[in-house]
């Protein structure tokens, strides 16, 4: 084990207060999650007011399908954050790079194999899902192009997941806004003055990610703590890859299975016709906002507690979990409740026609109330994971996020038919569920973890004495 002292940009999570850090930590992260929807909002917007509303709809109808698809493969890059964190725990130098190096490769083998998957299938991955034959060729163009730039998109979020596993958060939330800058000035300049639509937007997304990515890069190049890439070390190093690959596949595999639960609802909101798929779209923009805040410290509780447990710290876990809880709770119920209030103002920036207004004032006001729900789920879920377990929240979270979602999505149809709110209530029911599961399964798996460590600390006390 090689040791080194943490960069200056650096955090350690491994002592002080908890809550303090905590909120430290977190910060950065949701104001960059922040920033990134207000870059897909003006998206929209611009699109909104210089286009219309099928070119609205046409990128409305792709997000369940690109959150299908791409959300699969950056599961690999938070295997590769909890990795990371737990070797920066441990204070092992040469193993977080080592994770470094093998994170980079994955990330651009994956964003390559993205690109095929959905330039290849864009028509049937629509048609599949029922996009309305009056937006589906805007739709194609669209995600085309979103896709021909996934090796960048997909290196970006490993950058910056590598950046946070080290306690880094401020340098991603500068990065995202550079690039989000740039990403709203081409929108404007693309469709405005180029005359484009939706393939203006989708250019200017991939450019404003390649500049994110370039600083990020450079940033992890020039590093001097454990957050520092080596290009001889740009390769696949097998035991960091299967740690990641046990994290990983199970993650995957539960974002593959949320994912085309969302796709089914998608589904049932596009059979209400284009309106409603631009008016779901609109909303998503904003409700979209609260569950990031909530994702942000899930994530940000994912880092403290993987670090913890590399340094053998379960007490701190332990409060890192109910601390991330009451931090999650408080903010996105209060971002929630802000948003309702602000519904139709917020709703009208993005659409004009009243029918398209009522479909997405409705979404965001079931949303917004009880999105909180959603984020204290996703902080359970992400606290079993990096406990050790990746398999169990898959379980948990298939089982209820998924099944309940899906089971009770057709019974709100089948009881309340041409009722465009009862869907939304589907996420409602999971996500209680989910909760419930997880309060039961969470002391069991802390329990376990606490065993573990106690145990290793145990084969490592005659070591010490010798």
């Amino acid at each position: 084990m090689t040791i080194a002292k943490k960069a200056n940009h650096e955090l350690d999570l491994t002592s002080g207060k908890i809550m303090s850090k905590l909120i430290i930590y977190a910060i950065p992260f949701i104001f960059a999650n922040i920033l990134q929807i207000l870059f897909n909002t003006a998206d929209i917007i611009v699109l909104g007011a210089f286009v219309g509303d099928d070119a609205v709809a046409a990128v409305g109808a792709n997000t369940a399908l690109t959150g299908l698809v791409v959300n699969m493969f950056i599961a690999f890059s938070t295997g590769s954050s909890v990795v990371l964190a737990k070797y920066v725990g441990a204070r092992d130098l040469e193993g977080a790079r080592d994770t470094i190096g093998t994170s980079i490769f994955v990330a651009v083998v994956s964003g390559f194999i993205l690109t095929i998957i959905g330039v290849s299938l864009a028509d049937v991955f629509l048609e599949v899902m029922g996009c309305d034959p009056e937006i589906r060729s805007m739709a194609a163009t669209y995600l085309r192009i979103y896709f021909l730039g996934m090796p960048i998109t997909m290196l970006y979020n490993f950058c910056a997941s590598i950046l946070r596993a080290v306690g880094d958060t401020k340098r991603p939330l500068i990065f995202l806004a550079i690039g989000g800058v740039v990403n709203v000035a081409l929108n404007v300049f693309f469709v405005t003055v180029c005359g484009m639509t939706v393939e203006g937007v989708a250019i200017a997304t991939v450019v404003s990610q390649a500049i994110s990515t370039a600083l990020s890069l450079i940033v992890l190049f020039k590093g001097t703590g454990y957050g520092c890439l080596k290009l001889k070390k740009i390769k696949i190093f097998k035991k960091q890859f299967v740690e990641i690959v046990k994290i990983a596949i199970p993650s995957a595999l539960q974002s593959l299975a949320f994912n085309i639960s969302n796709v089914l609802i998608q589904s049932s909101i596009n059979a209400f016709g284009k309106e409603a798929t631009a008016g779901s779209a609109a909303a998503t923009q904003f409700d979209a906002v609260i569950y990031n805040i909530g994702h942000a410290v899930a994530l940000s509780c994912m880092a403290f507690v993987s670090q913890n447990m590399g340094a053998k710290r379960m007490d701190r876990v332990k409060k890192s979990i109910t601390s991330s809880l009451f931090l999650c709770t408080v903010l996105t119920f209060g971002a929630g409740f802000l948003f309702y209030l602000l519904r139709y103002f917020l709703c009208g920036l993005v659409v004009d026609g009243p029918q398209q207004l009522e479909y997405a004032t409705t979404r965001l006001t079931i949303m917004c109330l009880f999105y909180c729900l959603c984020c204290d789920m996703d902080v359970l879920s992400f606290s079993v994971r990096s406990l050790g377990k990746p398999t169990t929240a898959m379980i948990v979270s298939i089982i209820g996020a998924v099944g309940v979602r899906i089971l009770a999505l057709e019974v709100l149809k089948l009881i309340f038919p041409g009722v465009f709110g009862a869907l939304f209530f589907a996420y409602v029911i999971c996500w209680t569920f989910t909760i419930g599961l997880y309060c039961f399964v969470l002391p069991r798996v802390y329990k376990q973890a606490k065993k573990q460590v106690e145990g290793e600390r145990q084969e490592e006390q005659p070591a010490t004495e010798n």
